[in-house]
């Protein structure tokens, strides 16, 4: 791995290079790092905590025992559902929150490494957040238990559940992401044009 290319931003060599002997023995196949980005306390800090993003997900890494070790917590894309910086006089914070709403973080990073961060991670989280919506509206044709016949536009086996699914979908997600989803079903003949009209309204009421 070329140790120059994540050093753009004037990230510390050596805890770079002290991250990647360690990462690479983690990297799954196909998987690449695509940035680090290192902390950088007001006080000397021999060891300082690290992120690296990767092509498939977000590694905290914080060493351990005066850097003999190190303590990995990393987190795919596809569960992460937000990422944010604040921006101080001292650094830069990173958060991180996942899908089922656990949050980690790293602060006093160098504000460019912050952005660089923020920045990655903003082009990945609109992709994960298609692939997400895919794999909802799976979700909900399959406990739909929707049956074509012969073309004809899918008979909802179960509305029942179907609707416990949609009530809680419409109490729990950013409604203007539901709205979306909606009309996936709406196009995809899994509702129909009354009941996205009836569901839209309560998704409104919300807002």
């Amino acid at each position: 791995m070329n140790l120059k290319q994540f050093l753009n931003e004037e990230q510390d060599p050596k805890a770079v290079e002290k991250l990647l002997e360690k990462i690479t023995s983690l990297l799954t196949s196909q998987e690449f790092v695509e940035y680090i980005a290192v902390q950088k306390k007001p006080a000397i800090n021999f060891s300082p905590d690290c992120i690296a993003l990767t092509n498939r997900r977000i590694i905290f890494c914080r060493p351990k025992n005066f850097g003999l070790s190190m303590d990995f917590q990393d987190y795919n894309w596809v569960d992460v559902a937000d990422c944010h910086i604040k921006e101080g006089i001292l650094g830069a914070t990173f958060i991180i929150k996942t899908i089922k709403n656990y949050t980690n973080m790293m602060d006093y990073l160098p504000k460019a490494q912050a952005r660089k961060l923020y920045q990655y991670a903003q082009e990945i989280e609109e992709q994960m957040r298609g692939v997400r919506r895919e794999k909802d509206l799976e979700t909900i044709r399959a406990s739909a238990g929707g049956v074509t016949v012969n073309n004809a536009t899918p008979i909802i086996a179960q509305p029942q559940q179907f609707q416990q699914q949609m009530s809680h979908l419409i109490e729990s997600e950013d409604p203007f992401a539901l709205l979306q989803k909606l009309k996936g079903l709406m196009e995809n003949g899994i509702i129909s044009p009354e009941e996205f009209e009836e569901k839209k309204n309560e998704v409104l009421s919300r807002v």
